[in-house]
Formats: structure tokens, sequence, C-alpha cells
């Protein structure tokens, strides 16, 4: 039998389901056969036991394959907007905020409804900066956004720090897996900065069929959940981010 390092996450306190969605979307994504995740060992309610990753140096290869095994996992699906990992039931999380896995048959419907509005009354926004919020629900509901690419299979907070290099490839970690637009996962990637990020972006351009040709102009707007749910946590000058965010958004109409 071969030992395998592991690596426990684990706290006293965490809210139920915490864990366990976190290894629900690890094996939703794993199930595409694209990108590398880690193995999940155990998980209970106060921990989650995970085959250790190692660190490797970020090279314009690697960054080039996992673009590729990106656009893959992103084609395997989801049954729908906001729907869950498979065999999951009920909501999940983002980093430490609940986020909501109920499918709408639109993304812009889907956005506004379960990524956008349930942050504003914690985001910290003055007035001027709720109603630019709202405008953009609005349009976003009116389904200005949308296109025509189903529904795409993401990692939800594919940040940096959750996008190993490792000297095998690229490994991904700490997933909010649901049902999405395969824009978000890029745009997360885009929102704090990533080794070899040019190279990621034009080599998932290079292989991917489902980007609208302006996609590179709608990072922004995939970028006002995460900057809210920031703002809702920290505070700091993030809701003035996300209000910037739409702003440049709603310019684009």
């Amino acid at each position: 039998m071969r030992y395998v390092e592991t690596f426990r996450k684990t706290r006293d306190s965490v809210p139920d389901g915490f864990y366990e969605v976190e290894a629900a979307g690890l094996a939703w994504l794993d199930a595409a056969g694209a990108v590398r995740v880690p193995k999940v060992v155990a998980v209970g309610p106060r921990f989650l036991e995970l085959e250790f990753v190692v660190r490797g140096t970020p090279t314009q290869p690697a960054a080039e394959a996992f673009a590729r095994d990106l656009v893959a996992l992103h084609d395997a699906g989801a049954s729908a907007f906001g729907v869950g990992p498979d065999g999951w039931h009920g909501d999940g999380y983002v980093g430490d905020a609940p986020l909501s896995l109920r499918p709408e048959p639109t993304w812009g419907r889907f956005y506004a409804l379960w990524r956008i509005e349930p942050y504003l009354a914690a985001s910290g926004l003055d007035d001027d900066g709720r109603r630019t919020i709202e405008r953009l629900c609005e349009a976003l509901e009116d389904g200005v956004f949308d296109d025509d690419a189903p529904p795409a299979r993401i990692h939800g907070d594919m940040w940096s720090g959750n996008t190993l290099f490792t000297p095998n490839g690229v490994v991904l970690i700490d997933p909010s897996a649901h049902g999405g637009h395969r824009i978000t996962d890029l745009a997360m990637l885009s929102l704090f900065g990533s080794s070899e990020l040019d190279v990621i972006l034009d080599a998932y351009e290079e292989a991917s069929t489902r980007l609208p040709d302006h996609w590179r102009s709608l990072i922004g707007l995939h970028q006002v959940h995460p900057l809210l749910v920031h703002a809702s946590l920290f505070g700091g000058g993030y809701g003035a981010k996300a209000v910037r965010a739409a702003s440049g958004a709603l310019a684009l109409l």
C-alpha cells in the first residue's frame, strides 16, 4: 500500500456542511477528468483531510497545459447556473461567506439574485454605490449580459492562492464549485494577479470555443461578486472597487 502524505484542515467551530461541501466540490471537479485537485482522504463536520500538495515553480508550459485543462473542466458542464456539486444538497461557501447553490435558467438572473444582491446589505456601500449595483442587477435580470454558452463546471474561487503550481503542473484547491460562467474563473484569477496570468488567459482563449469575442471586457462584471464578498467580510476599499467594476460593465451597454 502506497503511503500518501496528507494535510488536515480543521476548526473548532464551522458552519454545518462547511468541509463536506468542499469535499463534494473537489470530487465533482475531479470527475471531469480535466484539472488536478487533491484527493480527499477523509472528511467530517470539523475537518477535511487532503492529499498534500507540493509547491513548484510556475512555468509557461505548465500554465498553457493548465489553461487547456481548465477549458475541458468548464466544458464538462453543469445542469444549471448556480447548481452545486453532484450529490450535494443545500448551499455552500466562498471563503467564510455563505454561497447560494440555487439553480436558475439564465446566468444573468443567477448572478444578480444569488451572487450580487445577497452581499449588498453588508457591503457598506453608500446610496450612490448601491444604486449603481442595483442598476447592474436590473440589466443582468433583463438578460443583456447573457450569451449562448451553456452552464460551465467552475471552481468558483479560483484566485492565485487556490491555483498552485507544483512540480507536476497546476493543482486547484479550496473550491466553491458550482455551475456558472467560464469567465468567472478567469476573472477571479485576474482579480489579485497570478503567476503566468497572461499565458493562462491567452492559452485558454486559444483552446476555447465558448468565449464571446469581447470576453476580456466582461472580466470586471464577473469580479463584482468577489469584490462584494470581500467588502462584506473585510470592508476597506473593496466596496468602491465593486462599484467601479459595475460602472464599467454598465458602460458597455
